[in-house]
C-alpha cells in the first residue's frame, strides 16, 4: 500500500471515531509503528489531524465526543501524571467532587487504592469513576462514601442534564477536579452542550476548583463553552506544555502546576503519604494567594 493509500485510510478513520490509536492502524495496515506515526506526522502537517499522545485526533470537530474506553488510551502516561500529582490535594476528611473523564477516573483508581484517605466523600457525575470508588468502599467498608448525582448519560460515560444539576445544586464540596475535553486562552470547552451545564454546576458548588488537563489538549476547542480560565484555581498538567502555553495559562489561572513524568508502573506502589514527594513544578507566572492547600 503506497503512503497516500495509507493516509487516505488514516484520514477515514479518524473521521469516523474521532480518534485513532497508532497500535490499532498498525495492525490493520499491516506497517510498522514507525510508518504510522510518518503517515499521522504528514497528515498534521497538512492540518487535518492533530497528534496526540499514542494516536491521533480530528483537528476540525468541535462536537465530536470520544467514548470512554478511546478517552483512555490517548496520552494515558501524561494523565497518570496528573492524576497522581492531584491525589497531593485531596486530604483526609475533606469533601470532593470528581468530574466525568479519563483523567479523573484514572484520580479515583487512586483514591480506591489509598486507605490514608479515609473518611472521604466524593461526589461525581461519572459513572466508572462511581463503579471505581463504590467497589472499593465495598471491599474494605473503610469510610469511602460516593454520592451519584443522575442524569443522562453520554458517550463519554458521564451523567448530565437538569437531574445531574439540580443534584449539584443542592451540595458543596471543598474541591472540585475538573477533566475538559479543551481549553485555550479563552477558556474551557467540550463538545457536549448538556455537559458544560452540568461542568459549570460542579464549578459552582466547589470552593475550590481544580483542572487536569495534559499538554495535547491545549488549543483543542469544543462546541461548548464551560468557563474561563479566571474561574481555575489550580491547573495541573504536564511539561509538554508548550512555553507559550504556559505564560497564557500562568497569567490567568490562580496556580499552574506542571508535573513530572510517571508511567503506570511508577506508580503502582503510590500512596497519599508519598504523593507530596512528585513535586509538581509550580510555574513562576500564577498568582500564589489563591488557591493555598
Amino acid at each position: 500500500m503506497l503512503a497516500m493509500q495509507r493516509q487516505e485510510r488514516i484520514l477515514a478513520d479518524v473521521r469516523a471515531h474521532g480518534a485513532v490509536r497508532v497500535t490499532d492502524l498498525v495492525a490493520d495496515l499491516d506497517v510498522s509503528d514507525m510508518t504510522v506515526r510518518r503517515d499521522i506526522a504528514a497528515l498534521a502537517r497538512l492540518g487535518v489531524v492533530r497528534r496526540v499522545h499514542g494516536g491521533a485526533v480530528d483537528a476540525h470537530q468541535t462536537s465530536h465526543e470520544l467514548d470512554f474506553a478511546v478517552k483512555r488510551t490517548l496520552a494515558a502516561d501524561h494523565k497518570l501524571t496528573i492524576a497522581s500529582a492531584a491525589l497531593a490535594w485531596i486530604t483526609p476528611g475533606s469533601s470532593i467532587a470528581l468530574s466525568a473523564g479519563s483523567t479523573a477516573h484514572l484520580l479515583a483508581e487512586l483514591i480506591a487504592a489509598d486507605p490514608a484517605l479515609r473518611p472521604l466523600t466524593v461526589v461525581t457525575n461519572s459513572l466508572p469513576v462511581a463503579d471505581t470508588l463504590h467497589a472499593a468502599s465495598r471491599r474494605r467498608g473503610d469510610g469511602l462514601d460516593v454520592v451519584l448525582t443522575g442524569g443522562v448519560r453520554t458517550p463519554s460515560d458521564a451523567l448530565v442534564g437538569p437531574i445531574a444539576d439540580a443534584a449539584l445544586g443542592q451540595l458543596r464540596v471543598d474541591r472540585v477536579f475538573l477533566g475538559v475535553h479543551g481549553l485555550d486562552p479563552d477558556g474551557l470547552t467540550t463538545p457536549n452542550l448538556l455537559e458544560a451545564q452540568t461542568d459549570r454546576a460542579l464549578i459552582c458548588c466547589a470552593r475550590e476548583v481544580v483542572v487536569l488537563a495534559d499538554h495535547s489538549k491545549w488549543g483543542v476547542v469544543g462546541l461548548a463553552r464551560i468557563a474561563g480560565l479566571e474561574a481555575v484555581d489550580i491547573l495541573i498538567t504536564d511539561a509538554g506544555l508548550p512555553a507559550d502555553a504556559r505564560r497564557a495559562a500562568g497569567r490567568a489561572v490562580g496556580r499552574l502546576l506542571l508535573a513530572p513524568l510517571l508511567t503506570r508502573a511508577s506508580t503502582r506502589t503510590c500512596t497519599q503519604a508519598s504523593a507530596p514527594a512528585l513535586t509538581p513544578q509550580l510555574h513562576p507566572a500564577l498568582t500564589p494567594e489563591r488557591g493555598e492547600p
